[in-house]
């Protein structure tokens, strides 16, 4: 279980702040959204604190935990970046990024947000059968 713990407590952390931005600001916690706004320079002191509190999100996990988790990426720069445009696209296209649908989209019941997610995972398991069939 405690192999888990750090997983368990940012799916907290999440929700619980995606409820209070919901509750006390009456907005969706949505990063595109947030992020969307932030750069047109609308609502700017509430978006970049939000921006600077997820930023801010691995300095606390490591004064928290004494170390950060270990992450390897086998991918290189290009197909990174490449992967961030289309993820990019894709939330403008979708009305909302996988934060937006799927912490608070679902929670309000919205058929969008049902679509949404029921999509990004349909597109997230095929990815992953395409990947182990054909991949190397």
């Amino acid at each position: 279980m405690s192999a888990y713990l750090p997983s368990l407590m940012g799916g907290v952390l999440i929700g619980a702040s995606a409820v209070m931005f919901l509750l006390l600001n009456g907005r969706i916690a949505g990063i595109s959204g947030i992020v969307g706004r932030l750069i047109q320079g609308a609502g700017i002191t509430n978006n970049l604190a939000f921006v600077l509190g997820l930023l801010l999100g691995p300095v606390s996990y490591l004064m928290m935990f004494g170390d950060l988790p270990a992450v390897q990426i086998t991918a290189g720069w290009p197909l990174i970046v490449v992967a961030g445009l289309l993820v990019g696209f894709g939330s403008r296209m979708g009305s909302g990024c996988t934060s937006g649908h799927g912490v608070i989209g679902l929670a309000r019941l919205s058929p969008r947000s049902m679509v949404a997610v029921a999509t990004f995972l349909t597109a997230g398991v095929v990815a992953v059968a395409a990947l182990r069939t054909f991949g190397s």
